[in-house]
């Protein structure tokens, strides 16, 4: 198989994974309302990012410089997906802006108003939460909203 095929697989998962995201919080906003629809999605993302974070957590509470180098590293298709562009890295602060999204993308090309985009946005970087202080780290995000250009802007620092 091609390079390029496996990276058109690799997108269309993501953009799988974004419609997934967006389809179970249309069902669970039906059934429990809004709010807790987006409290009980956040919960179980967030989930999955204190897994993921087990993979960073020989960097924590305090080795910033070492996070960098492996977030950075292990952005799919050599960084391209998600573009993360360091903005600051020193011994108190670590601040991210990821510049692509293709979660973001996938909810943009589906039609989904502004809004609607801002708050899978905002449940989507649950994962980013969990991996983050999964790994021993204090962690916060600010996600897309609209009008802005890019994505989430990541800011880490050291753990408690």
């Amino acid at each position: 198989m091609s390079e390029e095929k496996l990276r058109e697989q690799l997108y269309a998962a993501f953009k799988n994974r974004a419609m997934m995201v967006y389809h179970i919080f249309e069902e669970l906003k039906a059934e429990v309302g809004e709010e807790q629809a987006e409290r009980i999605l956040k919960r179980a993302v967030r989930r999955r990012g204190v897994e993921i974070g087990q993979k960073f957590a020989r960097f924590g509470p305090a080795d910033l410089a070492g996070l960098k180098e492996a977030f950075v590293a292990a952005v799919p298709d050599n960084g391209e997906m998600f573009d993360p562009e360091v903005l600051k890295c020193d011994r108190d602060t670590l601040e991210i802006q990821l510049r692509r999204c293709p979660l973001k993308d996938a909810w943009q090309e589906a039609g989904l108003s502004e809004d609607q985009v801002a708050k899978l946005c905002g449940i989507a970087a649950a994962v980013d939460t969990g991996t983050f202080e999964g790994a021993g780290f204090c962690f916060s995000v600010r996600t897309w909203q609209p009008g802005q250009p890019g994505c989430c802007r990541l800011k880490i620092t050291p753990g408690r």
